[in-house]
């Protein structure tokens, strides 16, 4: 197992963002992480890669205990992951390859062809063998944060966090860089691609999550892949408060069609006594507004 969170609070300077979280993601698994702004994504995928601490529940990502990781070990971690954020983090001074190179010399590869060989091997898998010299500024905005995943897989992680990767890119940039991620899950890797773009959830399929009212939700899983324990619950939990929402509804509409029918009829009685039956006011002529009540859920 990649990521195995069970009963994990996310705090964010001291306030609680995401409660009693559960996540267990494997090898290969494709996951989007939904939610508006400011519901607890980002802040997710800090506590993935330590830059937030975790100190409730119990967290492991890949086999580190995450309560008890130092931050020294915290470098060692990150070699073993692929970021890819939504403001590309390019080094606006180095070509392509130069930036790949730097990375690849900061976790530990010495042998100057070895480095060569992987440089060229990331940017065949993501369309860009061409681009080797170029500098940043000369690439489109698909093309850097193409560039940017080439840098995420140098070291071959087993997980990628994609923080909103698609957030600055047309539709067709954004299904190009999805669908990358997506063709790395089916080699092996697992991904976790934060989004707002719901239209891709239906191109690539992936089991869905979305923070909502500070929890985390499973809302979907593929066909091919059961859901676990702990989604089950959740979505019970969803399924219950649409029950009671629901529930609620009704009981207030009849409530409000109960009084309304009662004024109705008391109005219809003054009418009649003073010789004015035609004008009465009838249920019927109630607005449905006035009976439902409105939903304010984000």
């Amino acid at each position: 197992m990649i990521i195995n969170y069970k009963e994990v609070d996310i705090q964010r300077e001291e306030q609680v963002v995401l409660y009693n979280v559960n996540l267990q993601i494997h090898e290969g698994e494709f996951v989007y992480l939904t939610g508006v702004v400011g519901s607890g994504k980002t802040s997710l995928l800090k506590t993935i890669y330590g830059e937030l601490d975790i100190t409730t529940g119990s967290a492991d990502v890949l086999g580190r205990d995450m309560l008890t990781l130092r931050r020294r070990q915290v470098p060692k971690l990150r070699r073993e992951l692929g970021i890819v954020f939504q403001d590309f983090r390019l080094l606006t001074d180095r070509n392509v390859r130069q930036n790949l190179d730097f990375v690849l010399q900061a976790t530990g590869w010495t042998d100057r062809t070895a480095r060569a060989n992987r440089i060229s091997e990331v940017l065949q898998t993501v369309g860009l063998a061409d681009k080797l010299e170029v500098m940043p500024y000369e690439l489109s905005g698909g093309e850097q944060q193409r560039i940017c995943i080439a840098r995420a897989i140098l070291n071959k992680p087993k997980l990628i966090l994609a923080d909103e990767a698609t957030g600055n890119q047309d539709a067709e940039s954004g299904r190009q860089t999805t669908k990358i991620l997506h063709d790395l899950s089916k080699e092996g890797t697992a991904v976790i691609m934060a989004t707002h773009n719901t239209l891709l959830l239906e191109q690539f399929p992936g089991t869905v999550y979305e923070c909502r009212d500070h929890r985390l939700l499973c809302v979907s899983a593929p066909a091919s892949q059961p859901l676990s324990a702990n989604q089950v619950i959740g979505e019970e939990e969803t399924a219950r408060e649409e029950e009671t929402f629901e529930g609620k509804a009704t009981e207030e509409g009849e409530a409000t069609g109960e009084g309304a029918t009662q004024a109705a009829e008391a109005a219809a009685k003054t009418a009649a006594s003073e010789g004015a039956a035609s004008q009465q006011e009838t249920p019927d002529d109630i607005p449905v507004a006035t009976i439902l009540p409105s939903s304010n859920e984000q």
